[in-house]
């Protein structure tokens, strides 16, 4: 079975620190900055875990997670947030609440041993 993992981020350097702390455990990833690109990588990629930050510029992570609550996502989701902690963990009750399955949550900087727990 294949892993896939999509990231978004409006951060190129994130993107690329997850991408590449994900393809050393044997993830095929995407990387997508651009908020209004998500959807369309998400349905061509159909990724089994995605990491979302929650704040960027025009769309927030809330946004992203009401949209994958509307498609049924089964992925593992992962809220990273540079900002309060406590926002991410809002986003978190909240989205496991109306039915993502798996939400955790990471304060920036993540560090490659948590982010490595978090993709096996």
């Amino acid at each position: 079975m294949t892993k896939r993992l999509l990231v978004i981020d409006d951060e190129p350097d994130f993107c690329d620190f997850v991408a590449q702390v994900a393809e050393g455990v044997d993830y095929e990833t995407r990387k997508v900055t651009d908020p209004h690109r998500f959807k369309q990588v998400y349905r061509s990629f159909d990724p089994g875990t995605i990491v979302i930050d929650m704040v960027m510029p025009d769309l927030d992570g809330f946004e992203i997670l009401n949209w994958l609550i509307e498609q049924k996502c089964t992925a593992k989701v992962l809220i990273v947030t540079g900002n309060n902690p406590v926002y991410a963990r809002s986003a978190q009750l909240q989205s496991s609440a109306k039915g993502l399955p798996q939400v955790k949550t990471f304060t920036k900087p993540v560090s490659v041993s948590k982010l490595r727990a978090a993709l096996s």
